[in-house]
């Protein structure tokens, strides 16, 4: 019988601030109890029946309305993050077994964002000046920009408070192709500078007159620092399968294959029809949901955020059902974004870590020191069992 493993990554789904978050100015953030404080009433049957409130209490605090479970269906626990850092790339890499020393650079919000020499070689190498050059949120500054973009061809580039270079553009003004060329080469530029993700950002404009983003979104990542888990599966002739950002994010290495699906309900649909498949042999399934930090944490949502979260509760039911006796579920996050925390950005904070296995009570877990205990555990079951 071959094994499976499906790892599933809420994107921003911490559960509480970090001990070194008052460095990042986190102190006191914690995505998931904010949420269930300010939504009343019983909540996520599945993320509860597996131990996330059981999880938080390890972190001393109870989840209203999902507390703690006498009987958990999964191992539970939390884990934190120890790279420098609360991005995508940091904590995507640190849960495939990579921990940096150095954080990813980050650019000043204020105009001008980017370093002349990097603006510079840009134009040189794109023949296009730019517009923006500042942080933003990406449908800000796509209203504030557009009408110009449209009149002068010139791509909007902008930054937030991750390590990235963000690229809008009219699909009608930049076809998307030629605005994916710009992001390869933006992405060769941006190594010198250390920055964690180069990100395609296209849009329209609909009949309406409103500026809409199109799910082609593309990220461009840093090269690896080192072998990842997903390195060492396929090394073994595990199968290994992206769903999601997991390919942009980790430049398709280490991927037998990958499937750019946009946004939860699509990721779950290609996750449902994987494991209705046979595998011909052991197989990692790996999926990013970044709909919960992309569409309600940056934009600080509770209602949206609690309510992607109660559709992912029900979707992990159905995967439980599909799922074979031999068969691993492990549900994370990769950083947090606390939507009733200041700001817009992410937080720095612990993860849960919930490991399922049909007929397989659940234990405390604990504290890890790292997000990476999921490479040691999914190597673990894959390739040392």
């Amino acid at each position: 019988m071959k094994k499976r493993v499906v790892i599933i990554v809420i994107d921003s789904f911490g559960v509480g601030a970090l001990p070194d978050a008052k460095k990042y100015g986190d102190e006191g953030a914690n995505t998931a109890l904010h949420i269930c404080e300010q939504i009343p009433g019983k909540k996520w049957d599945t993320l509860r029946g597996m131990g996330l409130g059981n999880a938080c209490a390890n972190l001393g605090y109870i989840l209203p309305g999902c507390e703690p479970v006498d009987n958990p269906t999964a191992d539970y626990g939390v884990m934190a993050g120890k790279s420098p850092g609360k991005d995508t790339t940091t904590g995507h890499w640190e849960l495939a077994g990579i921990i940096l020393d150095t954080p990813f650079a980050k650019f000043p919000e204020q105009y001008p964002s980017f370093p002349h020499a990097l603006v510079e070689e840009f134009t040189k190498q794109t023949g296009l000046e730019i517009l923006g050059n500042k942080a933003a949120s990406g449908t800000g500054i796509i209203k504030e920009f557009g009408e110009e973009h449209g009149k002068t061809g010139k791509p909007i580039c902008y930054t937030s408070a991750d390590s990235v270079f963000q690229i809008a553009a009219n699909e009608a003004v930049i076809p998307i192709e030629r605005l994916y060329a710009i992001c390869q080469i933006s992405r060769e530029i941006c190594d010198a500078y250390n920055v964690g993700r180069v990100i395609a950002r296209p849009f329209i404009i609909t009949d309406e007159n409103e500026y809409v983003r199109t799910s082609r979104r593309r990220d461009y990542s840093i090269a690896l620092t080192g072998p990842a888990m997903l390195d060492k599966l396929q090394k073994k002739g595990v199968n290994t399968v992206g769903v999601g950002k997991i390919g942009d994010i980790f430049n398709e290495q280490g991927l037998r294959s990958s499937y750019h699906d946009k946004g939860n309900t699509a990721c779950f649909g290609r996750v449902n029809k994987l494991l209705q498949e046979i595998p011909e042999k052991d197989e990692l399934i790996f999926v990013n949901l970044v709909d919960t930090d992309m569409h309600f944490g940056h934009r600080r949502d509770v209602e949206g955020y609690y309510q992607c979260v109660d559709t992912i509760d029900k979707s992990l039911s159905a995967i439980q059902d599909l799922m074979g006796s031999h068969d691993t579920l492990i549900v994370t996050a990769d950083h947090g974004c606390d939507p009733c925390f200041k700001g817009t950005d992410h937080t720095r904070e612990y993860v849960p870590l919930l490991v399922y296995q049909k007929n397989h009570p659940g234990k405390n877990l604990g504290v890890y020191d790292s997000y990476s205990h999921v490479s040691d555990l999914v190597l673990e079951k894959l390739i040392n069992e």
